[in-house]
């Protein structure tokens, strides 16, 4: 069934908005203090994230394709697999959801935020940084795990196995990122996804919150540019080899 452009774009805006909700809320239920889940272990987050795609996928996989990702939307568009004229708009509702996602965190964590004095800590709910402070070693961890996401993601979804069980594709999906998070999300956060740092990072230089500190804008073309960039470059390899 084809769904209509703006069907598309709610989807595709409510299904980054529950990303960021999952992912950046398993972050703040971590790392924020007096939380239920404080001190809790990395594994946490990373589920957070397994099911902050996997849910979004399995509700608008089979309306909007599910990107919830800038860079995947560029990607596919530069291998001719998705409409240049559909471009912008995908992107500013991924975009419009991962702030509206977040701002949704704030909601649910504001006493929170108002208890955490550690501002890394509070930035990490809302964006990526690097954990040695080291832009080349950022840009190489964000790279190598879009890439990862962006190829497999495409050979999923592809599968004629999973062609036919949208299902179980979508499921491997979310398996996929946890699993992602899990193995490379130590150096970075990671983010593996534009409008998922970008758009809190936004809201986090916006919005008066206690403690917060500097929004690290000199780390944010990384999250941007490397996704971007491994996307191009998976979904160009993908379509070479196997399509």
């Amino acid at each position: 069934m084809d769904f209509a452009l703006t069907a598309r774009l709610a989807a595709e805006m409510i299904g980054t908005a529950i990303m960021v909700i999952l992912g950046n809320g398993a972050v703040a239920n971590v790392d924020l203090e007096g939380t239920k889940g404080n001190g809790s272990d990395w594994m946490l987050i990373a589920v957070g994230y397994g099911a902050g795609v996997m849910i979004p996928a399995l509700l608008f996989g089979s309306i909007s394709g599910n990107h919830i990702n800038p860079a995947f939307t560029l990607g596919l568009a530069t291998a001719g697999l998705f409409p240049w004229s559909e471009v912008a708009p995908y992107i500013t509702a991924q975009f419009t959801g991962a702030i509206v996602g977040q701002l949704i965190v704030i909601a649910a964590y504001k006493p929170h935020y108002d208890l955490t004095t550690n501002s890394t800590r509070i930035l990490g709910t809302f964006s990526t940084i690097d954990a040695t402070a080291s832009q080349t070693n950022g840009f190489i961890t964000e790279f190598i795990g879009s890439f990862i996401l962006f190829f497999s993601a495409l050979g999923i979804t592809k599968a004629p196995f999973f062609q036919n069980n949208l299902g179980t594709a979508h499921l491997a999906l979310g398996f996929l990122v946890g699993t992602l998070v899990a193995s490379l999300g130590g150096p970075t956060g990671p983010a593996l996804n534009p409008a998922r740092d970008l758009g809190p990072r936004i809201v986090h230089a916006l919005m008066p919150l206690k403690n917060k500190g500097d929004s690290q804008w000199s780390y944010a073309w990384i999250p941007v540019v490397a996704p971007i960039l491994a996307a191009i470059a998976a979904v160009g390899l993908y379509k070479i080899i196997f399509m």
